[in-house]
């Protein structure tokens, strides 16, 4: 059936890759051409000494590495019309919101000196990270100061600020909003300041940047309004169910946004075994498992140079080590024209994870669709598949999409199929 709920299909524009925010428009072609319908840029305001782009020293003014010589940082008028030519090619623009922490050296410090956490001296404290699987693990950002939100005085004034904020940038003509760690902001918090924003713009749209927490903290973002979670399915090596369980918990809460790499992690490209099969195999698995699907910039060129929210220049795009471009975008249109695969639905395996396949089912939202889903595990080996090692509720499906062929043809040869290493193929 054809979707009729298109999900976002999110391209991430990393800004310091650009030499200005001029630029940004220029890769919007590139955009377009690969069916992506919304681009996510990282924070582009002012920032503090770190010069790490979450590191806000103020939200009202433009990051000056970001502008064309001579432009002013309040001046918002190259933001506008990046936004406006988005507008005209139908493609959503969503920005980071930062609302857990600022810089240390934010504007904000001064003016609102309650809105922050302290230690017992009375110094502000700085975010850190505990490591769910080494509590010992802690990362400290010592650059950051903490808002504080339990039991603020002032929470009515914070709360006003953000929304004043948000409908600032909303007015710029950005419906989209990554909320960065929103685990570490309350509900009482988000729930209004979703419910305004959609107040101002019924198509304002949230994700929660739900990575790295316990599963009592998302647990704790149902409610809060947020219309899509971050999900884990880049790190699934098909070898156990812990990917599939945890989308079946969550998916209550919203529907989630798969990426076969972000800016936090490591290239693709640069893992191991670094192949462009392994390329296919995981934007494919990314593309199928969840409602929302979101891509970093040179992905599609084999990038291997990791995003540096500091330190990464236009003077790392290197030269593609190959060009996904065209398949990337036969990907997404056969995503778009699935009301299944476009679902966040409803996965089961229908084997073991002891075989060197893994079959799985999925089924959209209603439950009255389903697509087959079927993995090569192995990284380095073709497989040959016999129709008998189907699932025998699969039997019937006479389509075989080889989606690692863009052409997508059926490619069956006396009822076996033959794989590629590490392929994925769907049975529609």
């Amino acid at each position: 059936m054809k979707n009729t709920n298109p999900p976002p299909l999110i391209y991430n524009l990393f800004p310091r890759l650009f030499k200005t925010i001029d630029d940004w428009s220029k890769h919007l072609d590139s955009v377009d051409k690969m069916k992506f319908n919304a681009v996510y840029v990282n924070p582009f305001y002012e920032v503090g000494g770190s010069e790490s782009l979450y590191a806000v020293k103020d939200y009202y003014k433009l990051n000056t590495q970001f502008l064309p010589k001579g432009a002013k940082a309040d001046d918002f008028t190259p933001l506008k019309n990046f936004a406006d030519e988005c507008k005209n090619r139908n493609i959503e623009v969503y920005m980071d919101l930062v609302i857990n922490h600022t810089a240390n050296e934010s504007v904000l410090v001064g003016k609102h000196p309650k809105w922050y956490k302290r230690d017992g001296n009375g110094n502000i404290m700085h975010p850190y990270a505990i490591d769910p699987a080494n509590p010992s693990n802690v990362t400290v950002w010592g650059d950051l100061s903490e808002i504080e939100f339990m039991n603020n005085p002032d929470f009515a004034g914070m709360k006003n600020y953000w929304d004043e904020m948000i409908a600032f940038y909303q007015e710029m003509g950005i419906n989209g909003f990554r909320c960065d760690a929103a685990y570490k902001v309350p509900k009482m918090m988000w729930s209004p300041l979703i419910e305004n924003a959609r107040k101002r713009n019924k198509n304002a749209k949230f994700i929660a940047e739900s990575l790295g927490c316990t599963v009592e903290q998302t647990i704790e973002l149902n409610g809060s309004g947020f219309d899509f979670l971050c999900n884990s399915s880049k790190w699934w090596n098909f070898e156990s169910s812990w990917c599939l369980d945890q989308h079946s918990q969550f998916r209550h809460i919203a529907p989630s946004i798969s990426f076969p790499e972000s800016h936090d992690t490591t290239r693709l490209a640069a893992d191991q075994p670094g192949t462009l099969e392994m390329q296919k195999n995981r934007y494919l698995l990314s593309a199928v498992f969840s409602k929302g699907l979101l891509m970093p910039i040179g992905f599609e060129h084999g990038a291997t140079k990791q995003l540096n929210v500091v330190q990464s220049r236009p003077s790392d795009v290197t030269p593609p080590r190959w060009d996904l471009s065209s398949w990337i975008s036969h990907v997404n249109a056969i995503k778009l024209d699935s009301q299944t695969l476009s679902d966040e639905g409803q996965w089961r395996a229908c084997n073991g994870y002891d075989w060197d396949l893994l079959f799985l089912e999925k089924k959209s939202d209603d439950g009255k669709e389903r697509v087959g889903v079927l993995i090569n595990k192995d990284w380095h080996n073709k497989r040959i598949v016999r129709r008998d090692e189907i699932p025998y509720d699969f039997a019937g499906f006479k389509c075989v999409h080889k989606v690692f062929d863009e052409k997508s043809k059926p490619r069956e040869n006396n009822g076996e199929i033959e794989l590629d290493k590490s392929e994925i193929v769907l049975f529609m």
